[in-house]
């Protein structure tokens, strides 16, 4: 799922690049609310494209650009009474910034409340500064005024917008929900984790058990079938009833939120390192048996009842093996929010049950199962070794959204390295634990021995600030580190480094401009092609090509060596000279800052304003390819650098 992801990201702004268009992806609507002779109500509503995020003018430092409420006439007019309150958002925690963000989904309402002072002064400005992300990042700006002559009663009925590029929208007050992201890919995890259940000592004996009785107890063999697959039915709806009660009592929205809360990941990682022991053999997490017991005498009533309570009995007896990866399934679904728990629970019962289904129908294949014995404990033992090095990553989340610095990148992978190099060691049989039988090394131990060593090798570079690729979004960021550049630091910080006027160092050590002008220049001068990009601090996706994409040696070679790197921040929020400050012939804003000036150079020369966004000039300023947005690929990438370096 995530490459086909990419691919999707790239086929979209393979066709954006070349049709480029700016974006607005929030539409607004506003009114005002008289409550007194001085006092009025400011009421914001937007209507989010789909996918995209606003941010919340809460979101932390660190991360996207919060949300800001400018008021242009507010001096010896009005006074702002506190700050702005907000409809419903959702909290995320970003590994690429480190930082837990808060932002709108779908619709956003904000409300204001302000004091006149000026009777005679009828119009309030606002302007609302804010920033949607999705694969790009667009920096948005919307003004809006309010006259309050025009109340009628204590609600204004229509309102008129002073600049261009803002739309009316019906007035909403529907609060904000989350959908689920990524259901399939859920289901599909989800589904594994269910054959990984069916291979545990708990689950995989009682197949040939339960197909056993339902074939010889049933007064023919279609009926045997029909029970066996009521049965496998049965099994679906019991975990599917679980993902429901999990989503009612919760809701989808608290449970987004409730994913990135300290005290939830604090409360996982312990629940996480108990349910690894029990796998482990320190002891096992069992339900109790007059539980069963009750359960297991519904289940002679016969009948499609008596099938569901069949079905129940095996969900309480294998809970010891189940438990634990239903619990971390729910976990991780819950972080996605919306119908994720349901989809979970789905996958994970479809695998556990098909096998009941399928030998019901096919009962000569009982002959070909292996025999219950050593491996199976080895099965629920590698599920442990897998359960406490994911308890981490719930530590980290905690220690990530404190900035407590206790669990940094190093101690992280450190701790990975341990857990797996000791996996390792036991897999190889060079350690035994509580209930292990095996004397032998099979064929398959062997070879799960080997893809684990080498996962362990694969990590140790990290610990000098290798990037880690293959597990991404798992360990703490490169920036959350104790030497962020690497052990010893980087090469950069070894050298010394004689830059050209007006440049400075960019990601990776590589030479870049800030200002338009002076990039040219220095380009002119030394007759190479320039990479314009379009970017900011906050955005997200900007960061991921630098980190994941520019950082490939085949990439860092070309940006260091073969062109002049110039990067226009649009968020950058240093104030222009009064004398270069100006009015956007293209939106009729207002250009006061740096960041507003690239902004405005963007929409104006390539009719865009998304970021990331990267064009292939010449020395003289032309462009010499089809301009691109945020393409993970890194051979796509090569090819479109490539393509206009050679023009």
């Amino acid at each position: 799922m995530r490459y086909l992801k990419h691919i999707l990201a790239i086929a979209f702004f393979a066709c954006s690049s070349a049709n480029a268009q700016i974006i607005t992806p929030v539409k607004w609507q506003a009114r005002i609310e008289q409550q007194s002779d001085t006092e009025y109500l400011l009421i914001f509503n937007g209507t989010l494209e789909k996918d995209w995020h606003l941010y919340s003018q809460f979101t932390p430092k660190g991360g996207a650009a919060p949300l800001q409420l400018l008021f242009p006439n507010s001096k010896d007019n009005f006074n702002i009474i506190g700050k702005a309150t907000e409809s419903l958002t959702a909290t995320k925690f970003n590994d690429v910034f480190g930082v837990d963000e808060t932002f709108f989904i779908d619709k956003v309402q904000l409300q204001q409340q302000i004091r006149v002072t000026e009777p005679d002064n009828k119009l309030v400005q606002v302007e609302l500064v804010y920033q949607v992300c999705k694969e790009v990042c667009v920096p948005q700006r919307t003004y809006l005024e309010f006259d309050t002559s025009k109340l009628e009663g204590k609600i204004v009925k229509s309102f008129v917008l002073v600049k261009k590029g803002t739309e009316k929208l019906p007035v909403t007050e529907n609060p904000v929900t989350i959908s689920g992201k990524g259901l399939w890919s859920i289901f599909f995890i989800a589904f594994l984790s269910g054959f990984a259940a069916l291979l545990t000592p708990c689950v995989f004996p009682m197949i040939p058990m339960t197909v056993s009785f339902f074939t010889k107890q049933s007064k023919s063999k279609a009926k045997g079938i029909r029970n066996a697959i009521m049965y496998g039915i049965s099994i679906i709806l019991i975990y599917l009833f679980l993902g429901s009660v999990i989503t009612l009592l919760f809701g989808s929205d608290a449970l987004n939120a409730l994913s990135t809360n300290v005290w939830f990941n604090l409360a996982f990682f312990v629940l996480l390192v108990v349910f690894a022991l029990s796998f482990l053999g320190a002891f096992e997490i069992v339900l109790p048996n007059s539980w069963a017991n009750k359960v297991d005498r519904q289940a002679d009533r016969g009948g499609i009842l008596g099938i569901l309570f069949m079905a129940l009995a095996l969900a309480i007896v294998s809970f010891s093996c189940t438990g634990p990866i239903v619990g971390t399934l729910l976990v991780e679904a819950a972080s996605k929010g919306g119908l994720a728990p349901i989809v979970g629970m789905l996958g994970f019962s479809s695998a556990l049950a098909l096998p009941f289904m399928l030998f019901a129908l096919f009962p000569g294949w009982l002959n070909s199962l292996p025999k219950s014995g050593g491996w199976l404990h080895t099965v629920k033992v590698c599920l442990g070794f897998l359960e406490l090095a994911l308890a981490f990553k719930f530590l980290s989340n905690a220690d990530l959204v404190l900035q407590l610095h206790w669990l940094e990148r190093e101690l992280f992978l450190a701790v990975w390295i341990a857990i797996f190099g000791t996996f390792v060691l036991y897999l190889f049989g060079k350690i035994r634990l509580p209930h292990d039988t095996v004397d032998e090394i099979t064929v398959g131990r062997l070879s799960l021995g080997l893809l684990v060593l080498s996962f362990t090798i694969y990590l140790i570079p990290g610990l000098w600030g290798a990037p880690l690729k293959l597990i991404s979004g798992f360990p703490p960021p490169l920036t959350y580190a104790e030497s962020p550049k690497g052990v010893g630091g980087s090469a950069e910080a070894k050298t010394a480094v004689v830059l050209p006027s007006g440049a400075e160092l960019g990601p990776h050590g590589i030479t870049a401009f800030t200002d338009y002008d002076k990039g040219i220049a220095y380009a002119k001068s030394i007759n190479k092609p320039i990479l314009l990009d379009f970017t900011g601090y906050a955005c997200v996706n900007c960061r991921k090509i630098e980190d994941n994409v520019w950082s490939d040696p085949s990439i860092l070679s070309i940006l260091k060596n073969d062109v002049v790197l110039i990067s226009l921040h649009v968020d950058d929020k240093r104030t222009l000279p009064e004398n270069q400050q100006y009015i956007s012939e293209e939106t009729g804003k207002s250009i006061e800052t740096v960041g507003n000036k690239w902004s405005d150079f963007q929409i104006a020369r390539y009719k865009a304003n998304a970021q990331p966004f990267y064009v292939i000039l010449d020395s003289d300023g032309n462009d010499l390819n089809q301009p691109a947005g945020y393409v993970p690929d890194i051979k796509e990438y090569k090819e479109w650098l490539q393509t206009g370096i050679s023009k």
